[in-house]
């Protein structure tokens, strides 16, 4: 049995605007949620000082406030998103079955935060100072669990781990669910929250991470011949997937058709990814191929473009083998130059940010593209641009060589 997915709503949680009107106004305007942390986190002894935050949060928007101190921070993150988009969707007024609707989750690394404070708790004040809610705080499963029990849908639920591809593979897979007939309805996305001492000096240990201090909005620049690294973000982006003609019949809004999704693995190495760029090369192939489009089909692409040396150069080798000809005709941008990397949200947020282009015909640019790497010779939108999109694609690539591509298709 195979079913179109129709996408039908949206809830981006991001560092330059909570809702899809909000998030869309700052990618739009160019708006960057880049900024100076250190008054957030404390940083004495790292050499990195910047970070995207949500600074404007408040979870008691959407649990009351025993609920959300039992939880952590990107679960409170993934609640909210997942609220979101189905206010957006008009979701209420679907009938559909609670034992159908399924929940997907993605995260990178989980409730770290939880961790972070727990432990300290442990050595400075022994066992039975660590919270009695620490491991159901912690466990990255946790957002799928607490959106299924805080809306009652019964249906498949589970959580997705692959680094920076987990919410990319969140929506993928809770798409071949609706597809296949095991769900009539899905939540879906990412989340992460992960602004904390631990892991900001874990990715400055290995180099991945700009240090561009004095000038945070500048700092995050994909393609650029002078990207020194990713700017680590928190937030969360969820959307609403449903049966196709069940969205029609009902009278939804419908943003896109999901057609293809495509998931590989580099096999290669745990956080550099092949020369010849082969699994995003195939992950991106596998997307065009389900959607039964073709290179050429294809008007827009939200690249993976974390703004680090050879994950920009790398996805233009895979964008050029997979496209041929048709790449340089692609119009291209990151959206991560805005909003940083957020992590194990990343493929949410972005899937968002694609589907709003489709709505908008509208590419957002990669800001501070400023210097052209000559290794990274596409089309990469260095000013804003008026564009009718049909066809789009969104990347996302992750630590473990990990790979998730999805298709979406305007009718």
């Amino acid at each position: 049995m195979t079913r179109r997915v129709a996408v039908t709503g949206l809830g981006p949680v991001t560092p330059i605007g909570i809702g899809k009107d909000a998030f869309w106004d700052g990618l739009r305007s160019g708006r960057s949620g880049v900024c100076r942390v250190d008054d957030l986190v404390d940083l004495d002894g790292i050499d990195v000082k910047i970070g995207a935050p949500v600074r404007d949060f408040d979870p008691l928007v959407y649990v009351d406030a025993k609920h959300a101190r039992r939880i952590d921070r990107s679960t409170q993150f993934a609640l909210a998103a997942s609220s979101l988009a189905l206010e957006d969707a008009g979701f209420a007024a679907a009938d559909y079955d609670p034992d159908r609707i399924a929940v997907i989750s993605g995260t990178g690394i989980g409730g770290m935060e939880t961790f972070e404070v727990n432990f300290r708790e442990l050595l400075d004040r022994g066992p039975r100072r660590v919270s009695p809610f620490f491991v159901t705080s912690l466990m990255p499963n946790a957002l799928a669990g607490e959106i299924s029990i805080l809306h009652g849908f019964r249906g498949a639920s589970f959580g997705i781990v692959s680094a920076c591809a987990s919410g990319a593979h969140a929506i993928g897979l809770a798409a071949h669910l609706v597809s296949s007939g095991i769900a009539d309805a899905a939540l879906a996305g990412g989340a992460e929250a992960v602004l904390l001492r631990i892991t900001f000096a874990g990715f400055a240990r290995i180099g991945a991470v700009s240090k561009r201090n004095d000038e945070p909005e500048r700092a995050s620049r994909p393609f650029d011949l002078d990207r020194d690294g990713f700017v680590m973000g928190e937030g969360a982006g969820f959307v609403v997937l449903e049966d196709y003609d069940r969205a029609v019949a009902r009278g939804a809004r419908i943003y896109a058709e999901l057609a293809g999704f495509g998931m590989t693995s580099d096999a290669f190495h745990i956080t550099s990814p092949a020369e010849d760029g082969d699994g995003a090369r195939r992950a991106i192939e596998l997307a065009l191929r389900q959607a039964d489009v073709s290179p050429s089909d294809v008007d827009y692409i939200n690249a993976h473009g974390t703004s680090t040396e050879p994950n920009d150069r790398i996805e233009t080798v895979a964008i050029k083998r997979a496209f041929g000809a048709a790449a340089a005709r692609t119009k291209i941008s990151s959206t991560k130059s805005q909003i940083g990397h957020l992590l194990g949200a990343a493929g949410g947020v972005e899937a968002i940010a694609t589907l709003l282009s489709m709505e908008h015909g509208f590419v957002p640019a990669t800001k501070n593209y400023e210097n052209p790497d000559p290794q990274c010779d596409l089309d990469y939108t260095a000013t804003p641009t008026a564009l009718p999109i049909r066809v789009a694609l969104s990347n996302s690539f992750g630590f473990g060589g990990q790979n998730a591509v999805l298709a979406f298709v305007k009718n």
